[in-house]
């Protein structure tokens, strides 16, 4: 999925594209993915450390993967000049065929508040509803107030679901849903 418009008819910033991964970028996200395991530690499952030895072969190959099927995909915000600047996967549970799991959503810091997070989710939303998964469901470490609000600005409904964070028991998740399209 492409998007590019002028700030105000989408509320995307022009000569930004949010599109599928393709291989040809596991480089670049390997990047982005190492800044915001830094910037945002205890948002994801996996820490810098953790993401820096897995050898590049190893990150082709997920981002190959994860460029075409039903069962997984990733997406990306390009800027006008190729650099990657937001991020969201989804991904098909066993346990409910009919959700679409959101997963390392990022908007790197400049970047924030131009609309997209909205354009990612879409993304992922069109995605989902195109392999027949109609809904959407993430989860948010409790205390992450400014993901939250960006999730309820995009249609998440806190569900009232708490689960212990799955790397960091100290820690507890919300889950939040929405419709993969609205």
């Amino acid at each position: 999925m492409t998007r590019t418009a002028p700030i105000g008819a989408s509320g995307l910033p022009s000569a930004v594209e949010v599109r599928r991964v393709r291989p040809s970028d596991a480089a670049h996200v390997r990047a982005l993915r190492l800044e915001m395991l830094a910037d945002a530690p205890l948002a994801f499952l996996e820490t810098v450390a953790q993401a820096a030895v897995r050898s590049h072969a190893d990150h082709v190959a997920r981002i190959a993967e994860n460029s075409v099927g039903d069962l997984a995909a990733q997406f990306i915000a390009v800027a006008e000049d190729g650099r990657l600047v937001a991020h969201a996967g989804g991904t098909a549970i066993a346990e409910e065929p009919g959700v679409t799991v959101i997963f390392a959503a990022y908007v790197t810091p400049a970047w924030r508040g131009k609309g997209l997070v909205a354009a990612l989710v879409d993304a992922v939303g069109a995605w989902s509803r195109r392999v027949g998964r109609p809904d959407l469901m993430l989860e948010v470490v409790v205390g992450n107030d400014r993901a939250v609000r960006a999730y309820e600005r995009v249609g998440f409904v806190d569900t009232g679901v708490r689960l212990p964070h799955p790397t960091i028991p100290a820690l507890t998740e919300l889950q939040m849903r929405r419709p993969a399209l609205r």
